[in-house]
């Protein structure tokens, strides 16, 4: 039976659905060992030298993951080349301390997936998932070998199963935990209030992890868990008792949940009372009405339809069915993300072949992205990254394609919103930034290297006002992406108020008259402190978001001409695009027949170049920089607001990104009123 989690009442965009949850089982990854928590996955403040040995970052951290670390069988797991492979291993058998699986293949109520991900009878079974399978079994057996050593018991074929179940349940119902950074430092299992929330492409919710070292649940006012689980489950309880390998017995009960057993002992409840491991929380994105279902994403929202269907597969052995995903014809979101590849070809071409080149060039510009972003983070040249992207972004792809008996006239070309262009537009902004940082660091007293690192800024602020709009246009139509277009808009508005520090510091402007013209700018704007006070509550109505986004696409589509053609002066691809605010530039793309998608290559090469009437482009270099900064750093703050006001819709108020945005508003127009009093 498929188990649900539905609202109990009409829940409005971003509120918190659940208290902070804690897991039933967690591992850091073990390169982050010697500087995180390991109980609470905080950063240390002082990194452990030993890697490879669990560290705590308070006496409370230790107290309560201790006695899990030496009631469980981890410590004789053997040492395991893979950091990732490991962590499953140990919350695998962190979640056996507690917990013994039902006759049904279930752990705590978790769906298990054993069978299907350990079958190699499967058809559908493709050669990762072989691989996943051995997997499965090596683990299942080095667990296996470490439980029968911690229990003192034969290492028999119910020993092995039990392995088995618990890695199964663990690679199907773990959830990969993040800091405030966006980085990956471990796993943790969370019982049936989240695991019981199931997956859609087009979610109604999210969720954000605390990091925080002790803190106990009795501490803090929590928040009334406000959805329920579908159908209704009933709970039997009873009590029994177990002894682990030292000889201590632990009284423990036993639930049984519609037919699946779930063990609570007293070590769990006392670990779940000094509020253990990396916590969760579930908050709405959408309006959700009393008894709909509560969904969330287990996979990147941005990538097309196959890319999503493919790692979920692979990950969680299900295919997506919905709404989003069974939509014929494609959404509009999914038919840019992937199916607008352009080509210009012959028209002798009939569609078969049309199709099969569409598909050979689409695996090809794949390959050709992708190598080149591994090459630039494996080998660090920036310079070689923006010129291999930019030139095929600008020119496609037309070269002999494998499978054609002779070179094809085919021009193949990315469409500006497909999902590659997107990750293209994220690893330029990311490279020329590094591009004007390594400038500086040579000799910025230099002036050559100064007006370089500039340009190098500019490019990269241009990008991230890109892609921050690429994205947004994706968002008008599926609202799901609103955690992706938060980040975005967040890091445009950086780059831009970056690049008017780097303009005033290095380029010798002068700074009170950039003050001057934006105490006007600011105060007559009351868009931003409606931002403002939105974020600081942390909570908005569907209505209001509504209006206040459409007042900001107002604003920055007013701004942004005044700009764009200084941002992009000598970059040609970007020069390609006419407006990254307002894509109507854009033909449709509704047809995928060549003819259709010819016109629109064709309409992209040669109407995207045209001037915008308030662009600046045409004038001298010190006339350019003057005039378009102050409109730049309007720019700039009105993104970083409405990308914290995004950022406090999915992770609330006192999110580490809200408050960081918070601090930044307030030093730029604390900036601007001092540097007025002072001109």
């Amino acid at each position: 039976m498929e188990m649900q989690m539905r609202s109990k009442e009409d829940i409005e965009i971003g509120r918190d659905i659940t208290p902070k949850l804690s897991p039933l089982s967690f591992s850091l990854y073990t390169c982050h060992l010697h500087t995180h928590c390991s109980a609470c996955f905080s950063l240390l403040p002082i990194p452990n030298p030993n890697a490879n040995s669990l560290s705590y970052c308070s006496p409370h951290c230790s107290a309560a993951l201790s006695p899990l670390h030496h009631s469980s069988a981890e410590r004789h797991l053997p040492l395991y080349p893979s950091a990732h492979s490991s962590s499953d291993l140990c919350a695998a058998l962190r979640l056996l301390c507690f917990r013994r699986p039902s006759p049904s293949s279930r752990l705590a109520g978790l769906l298990s997936n054993r069978h299907t991900l350990t079958s190699q009878q499967n058809p559908l079974l493709s050669d990762h998932d072989d691989d996943v399978s051995e997997r499965i079994k090596l683990g299942a057996c080095a667990m296996a070998e470490a439980i029968a050593k911690q229990r003192g018991v034969p290492n028999d074929d119910a020993v092995l199963e039990e392995a088995t179940i618990a890695l199964c349940a663990v690679l199907t119902n773990a959830v990969e935990v993040q800091d405030n950074e966006g980085r990956t430092l471990g796993i943790a299992v969370f019982d049936s209030t989240f695991s019981w929330i199931n997956h859609s492409c087009s979610p109604n919710a999210c969720y954000r992890f605390v990091l925080s070292s002790f803190s106990s649940p009795h501490s803090e006012e929590l928040p009334e868990l406000r959805i329920a689980p579908q159908p209704q489950v009933k709970y039997t309880f009873f009590f029994f008792y177990f002894m682990d390998s030292s000889g201590v017995s632990f009284s423990s009960g036993e639930f049984a949940k519609g037919g699946v057993v779930i063990v609570v002992n007293s070590l769990f409840t006392m670990l779940r009372e000094l509020g253990y491991g990396p916590r969760l929380v579930v908050r709405s994105i959408k309006k959700i009405k009393k008894g709909e279902e509560v969904t969330v994403a287990y996979t990147d929202l941005l990538q097309p339809k196959a890319m999503r269907q493919s790692e979920l597969w692979s990950k969680y052995r299900f295919i997506c069915c919905c709404k989003r995903c069974n939509a014929l014809p494609f959404s509009y979101v999914d038919h840019v993300l992937q199916d607008t590849s352009a080509f210009s070809c012959d028209s002798s071409n009939s569609y078969s072949n049309y199709k099969f080149l569409k598909d050979m060039a689409d695996r090809r510009l794949t390959e050709c992205i992708d190598d080149v972003i591994s090459e630039y983070l494996s080998v660090g040249d920036p310079q070689s990254c923006c010129e291999k992207l930019e030139k095929i972004l600008t020119q496609g792809l037309n070269e002999q394609l494998e499978g054609t008996e002779e070179k094809s006239d085919s021009k193949l070309m990315l469409h500006p919103l497909h999902y590659l262009s997107l990750k293209a537009y994220t690893t330029l902004a990311s490279a020329y930034k590094v591009c004007a940082s390594d400038l500086l660091s040579i000799d910025s007293e230099i002036d050559i290297n100064q007006i370089k690192a500039f340009d190098m800024s500019r490019i990269s602020a241009a990008y991230s006002l890109l892609l921050a709009g690429a994205t947004h246009h994706l968002f008008n139509s599926e609202s799901s992406l609103i955690a992706s277009v938060a980040n975005f808009w967040t890091g445009a508005g950086e780059s831009l108020l970056s690049l008017t520090r780097i303009s005033g510091v290095n380029l010798g402007l002068v700074i009170p008259k950039l003050a001057s013209a934006m105490k006007f700018k600011w105060s007559k704007c009351s868009l931003m402190n409606r931002f403002r006070a939105f974020i600081s509550i942390g909570q908005i109505k569907n209505a209001d978001f509504e209006n206040v986004s459409n007042e900001f696409l107002h604003c920055v589509s007013d701004i942004t001409p005044k700009v764009w053609g200084f941002l992009i002066s000598d970059c040609h691809f970007l020069i390609s695009c006419k407006d990254p605010i307002n894509f109507s530039w854009l033909m449709s793309t509704k047809s995928s027949s060549a003819m259709d998608v010819e016109a629109c290559v064709n309409a992209t090469d040669t109407c995207c170049t045209q001037e915008s009437e308030n662009s600046i482009r045409i004038c001298d270099e010190q006339t350019c920089t003057d005039h378009a900064i102050p409109y730049i750093f309007q720019l700039g703050v009105h993104c970083l607001a409405y990308g914290g006001l995004l950022a406090s819709i999915c992770y609330g108020p006192h999110s580490h990104l809200v408050c960081h945005v918070q601090n930044v508003l307030d030093r730029e127009k604390n900036f601007v009123l001092y540097s007025n009093e002072e001109s």
